[in-house]
């Protein structure tokens, strides 16, 4: 103790060098309150764009380093996940960063005879990305296991068999690897497996979290929900034309994974059928699943 009261000390007596490290600790001081109060102005004119406007966020992407899958990953992708395909070159390589970042994030398990392969961490994780591609934070937070069985399975949280369910308590969601795969095989059927169960974790995450992406699906939601109850003659045509399968009016939760999962494999046809629907659903993912 007492060498640093010398070593200060010393330091005082000597003007010019006090002088000149107090004036480079204030000019760090300075910027450092400069740049808190950009990024809280950003965060304010971001919302106010957002909650007045009905903006979007001002940008998705934005990467120090972007990292890259392993060649068979890569492969995986470029063969088998349609979506990916139809991204421009920058986009797919922002797509396949954040497929990487997901994996790395992600703790899969296999059960029943299911050891963890390339090809279910690159499918399971690429519909989690595609489904947040419009999000800036695109990793989940309430997403930490994905927990794979070959084919139905029971469920101790339900006592029933399950092809698929997300526990928020546990941040697991349990995937059928038979039906996560016939979610795929037909892809204008809107029945997609994964799609469903990934949009529940981003559901229950948007209630969570604070992020300007999961402020915009809640928000929108809510918007959504409003819509309809002030509109009874479109939830009227929603459930006789039966687009929008039965499933969906269980509760709001199965409600819009439905939508989405109608809304990413027939995107076309739903915004004929239900343009103000579509257009919500839209703003919610903040992304064009029918121009791409």
């Amino acid at each position: 103790m007492l060498l640093i009261l010398q070593s200060q000390a010393e330091f005082k007596e000597n003007p010019l060098v006090y002088e000149y490290v107090t004036a480079i600790a204030t000019i760090f001081l300075v910027v450092f309150v400069i740049v808190v109060i950009l990024i809280w102005l950003f965060k304010v004119i971001e919302g106010l764009y957002v909650d007045f406007i009905g903006g979007k966020p001002f940008y998705r992407h934005f990467y120090f380093f972007v990292k890259e899958l392993k060649p068979n990953q890569k492969k995986i992708l470029e063969n088998e996940f349609n979506f990916y395909k139809l991204l421009n070159k920058k986009e797919q390589r922002f797509f396949r960063h954040r497929v990487c970042k997901f994996i790395n994030k992600i703790e899969f398990i296999g059960k029943e005879g299911i050891t963890i392969k390339d090809e279910h961490l690159v499918l399971v994780s690429a519909t989690a990305v595609m489904i947040t591609f419009g999000f800036r934070k695109y990793l989940i937070e309430a997403l930490d296991t994905i927990i794979i069985y070959p084919k139905h399975y029971y469920s101790k949280q339900s006592n029933q068999d399950h092809k698929g369910e997300y526990n928020p308590r546990m941040k697991a969601l349990v995937l059928s690897w038979k039906d996560f795969i016939e979610g795929y095989a037909i892809e204008d059927d809107n029945l997609n497996l994964g799609i469903h169960e990934v949009v529940h974790a981003v559901h229950l995450n948007s209630l969570k979290e604070k992020d300007i992406s999961a402020y915009l699906f809640k928000i929108r939601f809510i918007e959504l929900t409003n819509f309809i109850e002030k509109n009874p003659h479109i939830r009227e045509k929603l459930t006789k034309t039966k687009y929008i399968r039965d499933y969906a009016f269980t509760n709001h939760f199965e409600f819009v994974s439905v939508l989405v999962e109608n809304f990413i494999e027939t995107p076309s046809e739903f915004r004929s059928q239900f343009p103000e629907i579509y257009v919500i659903v839209k703003q919610m993912l903040n992304f064009n699943f029918a121009g791409y």
